[in-house]
């Protein structure tokens, strides 16, 4: 601790990402990137050159892609924000809308970069707990609050709230702005951006880190009303008018446009995680159900999810383990490719058969 450091820096609990350990032969399914290389788009638009285009600095507002993004969603390009990942546009979603007098809502079990933001912008909170079977619940957010904001699917739990509870608290709260974070949407959940033409208060982010395979890119972006859209420029010309990098711009574009290939990808994760789900439940793990590109598992009783996870690294294989209420009992197995799940699945079969539990 430095005596330089100002107040915010000294008592803030900063994020803790996932690791990325550099290991030769390590099958890596602890943060939920894909299992499937981008769009061979992104490869043919960076050309030579676009590398010799760098001197200049990127188109601030990211146009072409904000265009691109809105004629995926059948939108006005007002409708989109572009960012610097997902985190980064959540980061400005907090600054621009939930510096309010009533505390913001969230999930006790949840994304942890929300209480991250809060302790950072000096933002008054109350987590409102998951239901006993882990599903948020909105019934509960129908209280006095200066903003909501949730995933769907929830992280870590990957289970789905319906569209209709969604659109059923936005009709009852309508003098706060309520995002809807859907950074896992396209693994089997039906997206709120159906609901913005109804409720001005809705802002919808997401991320190319997972569906489309830019985890490394790191682009993100938001969908609203355009009154909420400028409310986050404000904030962004107010801290760096260049966030998305020229080559970030590009491979968004490619990868959004590549619609067949991104559905053949998804279909694949979506297909796999069922298979998974099977087999793990068949080896005696208590799984939730998951529409994201990951499981939450309880292993057998025999054996603690820490145990499990530190054997699994033993053989290579990282998953994410939460030393946290609730959801110590449990491993966040993201979803690889067949042949990284069935060398898990290997691997915790043997695991289990040397501690004596499995069947």
């Amino acid at each position: 601790m430095s005596k330089y450091w100002s107040e915010v820096v000294r008592t803030i609990e900063p994020y803790v990402p996932g690791e990325q350990p550099q290991v030769d032969g390590l099958i890596k399914l602890n943060t939920n990137e894909s299992p499937y290389p981008p769009s061979p788009e992104v490869n043919r638009v960076l050309s030579q050159e676009v590398v010799d285009r760098l001197r200049f600095y990127p188109d601030p507002n990211a146009t072409e892609l904000r265009q691109s993004i809105a004629r995926y969603y059948d939108l006005d390009a007002g409708y989109v924000f572009a960012g610097n990942s997902s985190d980064e546009v959540l980061a400005q979603t907090f600054m621009a809308f939930f510096q309010q007098e009533q505390p913001l809502l969230f999930p006790d079990i949840t994304y942890g970069f929300y209480p991250v933001y809060c302790q950072l912008f000096g933002i008054e909170s109350k987590k409102i707990p998951l239901t006993e079977d882990f599903t948020l619940g909105l019934e509960q957010y129908r209280q006095a609050n200066g903003g909501i904001i949730f995933p769907n699917p929830n992280a870590p739990t990957g289970q789905l709230t319906p569209l209709e509870a969604i659109e059923a608290l936005l009709v009852d709260n309508t003098e706060s702005v309520v995002v809807v974070d859907e950074a896992y949407i396209d693994f089997g959940g039906a997206s709120a951006v159906s609901l913005l033409e109804r409720f001005e208060n809705l802002l919808v982010v997401q991320t190319f880190s997972k569906s489309r395979a830019l985890a490394g890119m790191r682009v993100g972006f938001a969908l609203g009303n355009p009154a909420l859209i400028e409310g986050l420029e404000r904030v962004k010309n107010s801290f760096n008018s260049y966030p998305l990098d020229a080559i970030a711009q590009l491979a968004a574009q490619a990868a959004m446009e590549d619609r067949d290939y991104f559905d053949q990808c998804c279909r694949k994760v979506i297909a796999t995680r069922v298979t998974t789900i099977d087999a793990l439940v068949q080896l005696g793990f208590d799984v939730l159900p998951s529409q994201a590109n990951f499981v939450m598992a309880k292993p057998p009783a025999h054996i603690t999810a820490k145990h499990m996870a530190e054997k699994l690294r033993e053989r290579k294989i990282i998953v994410r383990y939460f030393a946290k209420p609730r959801i110590s009992d449990y491993l966040r197995i993201s979803i690889g490719t067949d042949e990284q799940m069935q060398q898990l699945l290997v691997c915790v079969r043997e695991i289990l058969e040397l501690t004596g539990v499995a069947e």
